[in-house]
């Protein structure tokens, strides 16, 4: 999984900020199965704000906020621009972007302008903007454009999220948050990164890996889309042939 979560996200994980508190967090699931009736699954994050291990403090004192991002696989994603040439649209620019997330929501407690500065939030991959600097272009306003746009079309569809105040503390140093995975949520590793923050800063952080992955018929056709695909395709054609014919011979009827 640390393999598909880029330099960014693997740098994150490896710097641990030294605090006198630590998160203790859980996730309701740690793998949803998609079936053909998969329709979404919903997820619950909670935990509690505790002393570190070892201190001699007994309890803890806020106030503190939380932001939990939840990243799914990650890939080169391709944004493209087109443009209506002679009376026909064609693809006349695009920029990839490395290592970017096929899905990504950010939970928060409160407003993320509130929690912290942009640099931390940036810098600490919490912001949407932090996956799309790692781009195909040396060209920041092209860059800046492409990926704006390709964050509106993922949120359009339902991948990418922002819920400020959607981390709710139900004590002083007890909290948890709601998110519902979409249907279109693609398979693979995700995990869900927590931070914890203080008078701005980032004092403690903790991340829960979980999968999405599909399971019967389903995983049967994805697994042979992609280790057999000229099988796929010469069976594909074969059932569009047949279902034409029986189509055809039944209306004949």
């Amino acid at each position: 999984m640390i393999r598909l979560l880029g330099p960014l996200l693997l740098a994150m994980l490896l710097v641990a900020p030294a605090s006198a508190e630590r998160l203790v967090s859980q996730l309701s699931n740690d793998s949803i199965e998609i079936t053909s009736s998969f329709a979404g699954e919903r997820m619950t994050f909670f935990g509690s704000v505790a002393p570190d291990a070892g201190s001699d403090q007994k309890f803890v004192s806020g106030p503190f906020h939380v932001v939990i991002v939840v990243l799914g696989p990650t890939q080169n994603r391709v944004a493209r621009e087109k443009t209506h040439n002679f009376g026909i649209w064609l693809n006349t620019d695009k920029v990839e972007f490395y290592n970017f997330p096929s899905y990504l929501h950010v939970l928060s407690s409160s407003r993320l302008s509130d929690i912290a500065d942009v640099t931390t939030l940036t810098t600490s991959g919490i912001l949407p903007e932090s996956y799309t600097l790692a781009s195909s272009t040396g060209d920041w306003w092209k860059t800046e454009i492409f990926s704006r746009e390709l964050m509106r079309l993922m949120s359009k569809d339902g991948l990418f999220g922002m819920q400020e105040n959607g981390v709710n503390f139900l004590s002083d140093n007890f909290y948890s948050a709601r998110l519902t995975l979409p249907s279109n949520a693609p398979p693979g590793p995700y995990i869900a990164l927590t931070f914890l923050f203080k008078d701005g800063n980032i004092i403690a952080r903790k991340s829960e890996g979980f999968s999405v992955r599909k399971i019967g018929f389903e995983r049967f056709i994805a697994l042979a889309a992609v280790q057999s695909p000229l099988l796929y395709g010469v069976i594909c054609v074969i059932l569009a042939l047949f279902t034409g014919w029986l189509g055809g011979a039944l209306f004949k009827r």
